[in-house]
């Protein structure tokens, strides 16, 4: 008899996982170089990410429930948040924070009031959640072994997720929050803390000047709690917008957006915690 046709199995999450590897490597390459070479250049992938980030955004806002925040204003101002900050300080990134809200304000003027609030108030939180996010990297970056801290921030999210998702994986049974994420557990979430912690200690103790293991415990543990809060937070936007990716530019990982998410809110932290420990 004619044996069935077999499907392939499906990936986990329904992603691509060479193409996921693949762009994952692609990516860290392209940041390591930048970052170890010239710091100009890293600053500029960061603008860039905050750019295609935004447009994700809005774009989807857009799409799914018809909210229509002035773009050239929002990115203007994006740019401008990212690098006043590296060069004058969080204080001036504020001051652009506030412009760039102002002249969303301004600029939807020039269309009928019809949903006037509904559009500033989405385009003021995309300032503040992308853009204004992603200064405290340039923050980071703007310190004399700023290259070190990126690593340091850029390693102990990365492991969070990836402790959580390895012992999620294996471990997981009591679910963290089912109706926002399904897939994560708080086994998974212990695992990455834990996982994230000994990353910190490590990097704190033997990259960063003056450093000790202690603080990189106390900042492990912070960054992998507000990586999982950004994760979470990024996931109530798309199920609010009934969108599984925030865009499709990465292959096997969605969109900019899609990568961000854990990583935005993670970056104030790990900025004021190096700066409480080691000095800005």
């Amino acid at each position: 008899m004619a044996q069935p046709d077999q499907q392939p199995p499906k990936p986990r999450g329904g992603r691509n996982l060479p193409a996921a590897i693949g762009v994952g490597v692609g990516l860290g390459a392209v940041i390591g170089a930048s970052l170890f070479v010239v710091k100009a250049f890293f600053l500029a992938v960061v603008a860039a990410a905050v750019g295609v980030g935004v447009w994700e955004l809005t774009s989807r806002l857009a799409e799914r429930k018809d909210v229509h925040v002035p773009r050239i204003p929002l990115l203007l101002g994006s740019v401008a948040m990212v690098v006043t900050g590296y060069f004058a300080g969080a204080q001036w990134a504020a001051a652009v924070l506030a412009l760039t809200g102002l002249a969303v304000m301004v600029w939807r003027m020039s269309t009928p009031p019809e949903n006037y609030l509904r559009d500033i108030t989405a385009g003021i939180f995309t300032a503040f959640y992308v853009p204004f996010l992603a200064t405290f990297v340039a923050l980071m970056l703007a310190a004399d072994d700023g290259a070190w801290r990126i690593l340091l921030f850029l390693v102990v999210t990365i492991c969070s997720d990836t402790g959580a998702y390895a012992v999620g994986y294996k471990f997981g049974r009591n679910k963290l929050a089912p109706t926002i994420s399904p897939g994560k557990t708080r086994e998974g979430l212990a695992g990455g803390i834990g996982l994230s912690m000994l990353a910190g200690a490590l990097l704190m103790q033997y990259v960063i000047d003056d450093g000790t293991w202690w603080q990189g415990l106390i900042l492990g543990g912070c960054a992998a709690v507000t990586a999982t809060v950004g994760d979470l937070a990024e996931s109530m936007i798309k199920r609010d917008l009934g969108i599984k990716d925030m865009g499709t530019l990465l292959p096997g990982h969605g969109g900019i957006m899609d990568r961000l998410d854990s990583l935005l809110p993670t970056a104030p932290v790990v900025w004021l915690l190096l700066a409480a420990f080691v000095g800005s």
